[in-house]
């Protein structure tokens, strides 16, 4: 099957994942939140304690990325993906909340992609080893929570087609299964 190829703004994405398939190449546009391991488990503290969380997570798209501080104009420095593995016991939850998609590198538990199937959403790859030309992607960037925890702290990225492939679509395919 030939590799198809998409432009699409974060707005756009929710109506899009059911036309997705493994293996599609997506250049998304539009905002989505960095969280890597520690916020993560900021944001499950204020889950359980029924705290207002730093973004909605309805609709929301998540990059498992921890940008260094910006140079030379940039808006963030480099900022590739990580693991998503290690955020595997946090997903079925927010994706179970309204998270819609989840940006990272490398196979995802079954758990994950069970949530993922049942929750209509879309898991999407970036290249690791890229995070400089994926910094070129990002237009603006805005710390909104847990400042403390330096490069993984939650931010507001603004990006501009960011090359990413589908991993994991709707149907819970797996690019790591068919390959």
């Amino acid at each position: 099957m030939a590799q198809r190829v998409f432009n699409i703004t974060t707005e756009q994405l929710k109506d899009s994942i059911p036309q997705l398939s493994v293996g599609d190449r997506v250049y998304l546009s539009g905002t989505v939140y960095t969280a890597r391991d520690a916020a993560h488990k900021r944001i499950f503290q204020l889950l359980d304690a029924g705290v207002a969380l730093p973004f909605p997570i309805g609709n929301s798209i998540v990059y498992y990325a921890g940008p260094t501080p910006a140079k030379n104009g940039m808006a963030v420095g480099s900022c590739g993906p990580t693991t998503s593995s290690r955020m595997d016991a946090f997903s079925p939850r927010l994706l179970d909340l309204g998270m819609i998609a989840m940006i990272g590198k490398g196979d995802r538990s079954q758990e994950v992609i069970d949530a993922v199937k049942r929750n209509g959403a879309i898991y999407l790859c970036a290249v690791g080893g890229a995070g400089a030309l994926i910094a070129k992607c990002i237009t603006a960037a805005e710390e909104i929570a847990f400042q403390e925890l330096g490069c993984e702290s939650v931010k507001k990225l603004t990006i501009s087609e960011l090359p990413l492939i589908v991993g994991i679509d709707a149907s819970g395919n797996s690019i790591f299964e068919r390959n």
